[in-house]
Formats: structure tokens, sequence, C-alpha cells
């Protein structure tokens, strides 16, 4: 008996390693060949250039780079001054206007008290300097609006949630409307950018699951497929000068499979996980997960709180 199990024993051993080793490749196969994966993914989110809408001196400075700020946060002011200045100026004007429509409705008043002692074309004359004074309060009452505008724009506040980057100017730089001075990265836009080889593609679908591993980290992120890129450029055509296609004859002994952006939506974050845009991910949709369209748009949650 004993001779039996010594001779069966490294046999029954040696198959039991054969068939683990078998599943393991198989989930290996399956993992690199079925279930499309990339680690060509990174972590993505909007940036916003922030530019005044007035241009000026810049008074104060209330952020640093890196700095978080909230939605309607003063992130900088413009000097005032001249624009309180104009201000003040548009509404005395609106005052003058205001006083002439006054008197010319007072004197259009006394007329109609004075019908048969007042011609009828000075009476024609007072109301058409009427409506032109009234078309001049309206004018002036743009102007004030205007000038409240520009005054209140010396303000530049934070579009959104974020983080300032870049922030180029200083107390004292003067600043151009319109021009860009600083950037705030959306931090309700965080995202995974993954870009799938074509031949990857199959079966990916909006909703369907996501694995997200940043390099790095040990724990992974989840997500789901938010869409995929309808289109990409093509490189070997162009528009020529009579607008008909310049196509690039291509002579490539090897083609490469073209890889089509696909956005990812982040729904879960490990406890402990920083995102900051550009981080380097690999994704792994699972193709066989139920869709769930309701997550599609929702912010991601940290995990462990």
């Amino acid at each position: 008996m004993n001779k039996i199990v010594k001779k069966t024993l490294p046999i029954l051993l040696t198959s039991a390693a054969v068939i683990v080793a078998l599943l393991v490749l198989r989930q290996l196969w399956v993992y690199y060949m079925d279930e499309p994966w990339t680690r060509d993914a990174h972590v993505g989110a909007d940036v916003v250039q922030v530019a005044p809408d007035v241009s000026g001196l810049v008074e104060t400075v209330n952020v640093a780079d890196n700095q978080a700020v909230k939605k309607g946060d003063v992130l900088f002011v413009i000097d005032r001054a001249r624009y309180r200045i104009a201000l003040e100026q548009a509404q005395a004007s609106l005052a003058e206007r205001q006083a002439s429509v006054a008197q010319l409705r007072r004197e259009i008043g006394r007329d109609r008290s004075l019908q048969d002692l007042v011609a009828a074309e000075d009476a024609e004359v007072r109301r058409a300097k009427l409506q032109a004074a009234q078309a001049a309060l309206g004018t002036a009452q743009a102007a004030v609006d205007l000038a409240e505008l520009n005054l209140g724009r010396t303000e530049v506040r934070a579009p959104a949630d974020g983080r300032v980057n870049d922030r180029t100017m200083r107390v004292g730089d003067y600043v151009m409307a319109g021009k860009p001075v600083l950037a705030l990265l959306d931090t309700g836009s965080f995202r995974i950018d993954g870009y799938f080889e074509e031949t990857r593609l199959r079966g990916v679908a909006p909703g369907q699951r996501v694995d997200i591993r940043l390099m790095g980290e040990s724990a992974p992120l989840r997500g789901h497929v938010e869409s995929i890129a309808a289109g990409i450029e093509d490189r070997y055509r162009s528009n020529g000068s009579t607008l008909l296609p310049n196509v690039t004859p291509a002579f490539d002994w090897v083609r490469l499979a073209q890889r089509i952006p696909v956005r990812i939506a982040i729904d879960e974050v490990p406890k402990g996980v920083e995102l900051i845009a550009g981080r380097t991910a690999t994704v792994t949709v699972q193709t066989n997960s139920t869709k769930h369209a309701d997550k599609v748009g929702t912010a991601p949650t940290q995990a462990g709180l």
C-alpha cells in the first residue's frame, strides 16, 4: 500500500501543479488577449484658462500655486479706481438725462393745459424732443449698467472648484482683458483617458465596469466606460488648394493598430490615492459586466470614508 502511495503521490502532485499552471495560463490569456486593456492611459481633467474681463493693474492676489479654491472665490483684484470713476461719470450722465426728461414732460403738461395759447407746431417739437431725451436716457442707463458690470469684473473669481496652476501675474502687473493669467484645474472633472488599440475594442461599450491601476499605487480604482471617440485624425490625408483630397502614399511593411480614445468615468477612489492630471494608468474593461448607465456622470467617491 505504501509503495502504491509513494508511486502515485508524485504523479498526483505533478498533475495538480500542471492543472493549476494551466488555469493560471488560461486566466492570463483571458486577461491579456480577451479582455480589452491598455497601459496607455492617463488621468485627465479640464483646465480652465482664467483671464480677466477688464484690463488694469493687479491690486491684490489671493491665491498661490497649487492652492485649492471653491467656485466663486476671489482669485485676484484689479485696481478699481478707474472703473469706480467711470461708474460715477455714467451715473452723473444718467441723472442729467433724467432731469431733461422730467423738464420736457413738465413743459408738455403745461402745453396741454394751455391748448389754445400754444401753437401745434411748438407742441409737436417738444414731443419730438421728449422722445429723443427718453432714448438718450436709455443709453445713459445702459452706460451705468456697463460701468457697474466692469467694476464688478475687477474681482476675478474662480469659475469652478479646483486647484490653481501656472499663476504668472503678481501684484502690480498690468493684465489685459481676455488674456489668460493663470490656469485652474477643475477637480470635479477628473477622468481616465485610455487609448485602446483598435484590435482590442471588440465588445467595449458605454457603461461597462473598468478596473484602473495608477502607476505607483497598489489599490485599484473603479470606473466605467463613459464614451468612445467617434473618430481620429487621418494623417495620410489632407486637403489641397483645390479642396480635393490629397492622400500621401503609405508603404508600411508593418501595419500598426490605431489607438482609439476611450473616456472612462471614475466611480471610486481608494483612500489615500491622489488624483493628479497626467498620472499614468493601466485600465482593463470588464466586457461581461452589466451596464449601469445610472452612474454615468456621477462624481468619484472616496472608498473607506
